[in-house]
Formats: C-alpha cells, structure tokens, sequence
C-alpha cells in the first residue's frame, strides 16, 4: 500500500522549508502529511501550509477512513520523520510537475516521485 502526496500541495511546504533554511517533517498523528520544520503559523497556532496524503486529511476525510489508511501504511505509532527539502525525492518534486508516493515497511520508508494522475487522485 501507498499513501500519495500531490505535488501541487506538496510544493508549497518544500518552498517554505527551503526559503527558511529548515527541513521537511513527515508526520502521522492527526492524519498523515508534511510541513515545514520552520513555517508560518496561522492565528489559533496551526501551521498554515501543510500537504497531507490523499485520504489521510482529517479535515476532509471521515476519521475511520483516514485512521485505517494511516494505520494500514504506517502502523498505530505516531511519529515524525526528518528530511531536506533540497535533496533527493524533494529536489525533483520542486522541479517538476510530479506527486510524491510514500510507503512503509517495518524499518524503512520509501519515498518516490511519480507522474501525476489525470484524475486527480
């Protein structure tokens, strides 16, 4: 299984990361997503730009289906992974029109940039 992370809405955190000399943090707590180690926050203290993984937006998505998702790909842990925005996987997606598929296994994550999908999934 794989969670995907639209390069439109990834591109602005990675922006953000890389303007503010930060990383990128990979989360899984209330949904799955990235955002800026060093971002703009909004007023009731929320990070203003966050990319979360399709399906896994608890704003959006009915908690069951995010929460199974999260948990299906990422196991019942919470936790929050470091990475530079300008290396890598990262470094292509701010130079392209590409998403972002992450997966997991027990001890690593896979991150790959993939053409997007017409459809917009």
């Amino acid at each position: 299984m794989t969670v995907r992370f639209k390069g439109t809405e990834l591109r602005p955190v990675l922006a953000e990361a890389v303007a503010n000399q930060c990383r990128v943090i990979l989360v899984k707590d209330q949904g799955v997503y990235f955002l800026a180690e060093c971002g703009e926050r909004r007023p009731d203290g929320r990070q203003k730009t966050i990319a979360y993984a399709a399906g896994c937006n608890p704003d959006v998505d009915a908690f069951d289906d995010w929460w199974e998702l999260a948990r299906a790909e990422f196991g019942g842990d919470d936790f929050g992974e470091f990475f530079d925005p300008q290396e890598g996987v990262f470094a292509r997606i701010l130079r392209s029109e590409d998403d972002l598929d992450v997966s997991a296994s027990a001890t690593h994550l896979s991150l790959q940039a993939v053409p997007p999908t017409p459809s917009g999934n």
